[in-house]
């Protein structure tokens, strides 16, 4: 599984374990590539034209384009849309991942993990800088899990082990699913 960062291999780790499943006993690695632009060297290396994987990924909204012409390159369709690229084991997280754990979880719960976690003086200091405030809370967390060295890994992690596994985001549900053996 091609994803752009460390938090979303780290969050679908974390989904995997909580599922029951051993990623690497099945032959799965979840590969961070570095960002979306580096999607296509992936694709080459582990694609049809390298080393001829199955491959699956997610990415965010804002870089489905990105990961759309890189399939497309290397062979595997053409004129993909949204559906296409699932059909490949693809999908889109909308806006990213933290945007889909927070509605899946809710804010108020998130709030509770930040607050459990020792970080809700810092995330309520980034509520009332005055770019901030007023904003809905959902954005907020957003930011707040973008900011602050490796705050986005750890709750990655953090957020998928809150989760109601009956609640799992969709693109992290069938990405996880495209790649059962």
């Amino acid at each position: 599984m091609l994803v752009e960062g460390t938090s979303d291999r780290v969050a679908l780790e974390t989904l995997a374990e909580r599922r029951g499943r051993d990623l690497e006993a099945e032959g799965v690695s979840v590969v961070a590539i570095g960002g979306a632009q580096a999607v296509r060297r992936f694709v080459d290396l582990y694609g049809p034209r390298g080393q001829n994987l199955k491959l699956a990924g997610l990415c965010d909204a804002g870089e489905e384009r990105e990961f759309r012409r890189a399939l497309e390159r290397a062979g595997l369709a053409t004129d993909l849309d949204r559906t296409g690229m699932e059909a490949l084991g693809f999908y889109v997280c909308d806006a990213d991942l933290e945007d889909e754990l927070i509605r899946a979880l809710g804010a108020d719960a998130v709030e509770h993990v930040v607050e459990e976690h020792g970080d809700l003086r810092p995330f309520r200091t980034l509520q009332k800088q005055p770019e901030w405030r007023g904003r809905p809370v959902e954005q907020q967390l957003r930011r707040f899990f973008g900011s602050g060295g490796s705050r986005k890994v750890r709750y990655g992690k953090l957020l998928v082990e809150a989760l109601d596994l009956a609640q799992v985001p969709r693109p992290l549900d069938h990405v996880l699913r495209h790649v059962e053996s």
